[in-house]
């Protein structure tokens, strides 16, 4: 998705879900991982001044605990979710959201023209952006949550540090970052 495409999208969308969509597109995390994310699983980093999130691994599709780094967008939008819920970051009318794949999304990605986007996208957005911003293969990994075969939730502060440097390269559209192109098939009949 560009980042058009996301203004667009996002502006359109209540509230709750365009927070729910901003994390997303910032963290790389699953629908589902945002939709179970709870405050229990936040940790502190007090040496690097910040806080991650550890996703227990019944809850994530590679069976493996879930580091999630928050960038500077990620952390605003988890800190304006303070106190809203008691148990999870994003809820609704007191509820925690079940999807955010819901009538809501796709009755907004219709009326603004982006049809074939999906939630999952914005986790592809994250990536390509990463990508396209010169970071590494094993950090696109690591902040993707995808397996790597290494042990993703024991770093020491100076590789965190460089991840969370690495996720704050998506942070804003930015004349120094390379602009995300996006290639679409279009089936002639």
């Amino acid at each position: 998705m560009s980042w058009a495409e996301q203004q667009v999208l996002f502006s359109e969308l209540p509230s709750h879900l365009a927070e729910m969509a901003l994390f997303t597109v910032n963290t790389g995390c699953r629908d589902s991982e945002v939709c179970r994310m709870q405050w229990e699983w936040e940790v502190k980093v007090a040496s690097l001044d910040t806080f991650v999130f550890i996703v227990p691994r019944k809850f994530v599709k590679n069976g493996e605990e879930r580091l999630v780094v928050l960038n500077d967008i990620a952390k605003r939008v988890v800190d304006s979710r303070r106190g809203k819920h008691p148990t999870h970051v994003f809820a609704f009318k007191g509820k925690p959201i079940l999807r955010m794949l819901n009538s809501s999304w796709c009755r907004v990605r219709e009326k603004v023209g982006l049809a074939q986007v999906r939630v999952h996208d914005l986790k592809h957005t994250f990536g390509r952006r990463l990508r396209a911003a010169g970071v590494s293969f094993e950090d696109r990994q690591d902040l993707l949550g995808h397996r790597s075969g290494r042990m993703t939730t024991h770093y020491s502060a100076a590789e965190l540090s460089k991840l969370i440097e690495a996720a704050n390269t998506v942070c804003e559209r930015n004349g120094n970052k390379p602009e995300l192109v996006v290639l679409r098939r279009f089936s002639v009949n």
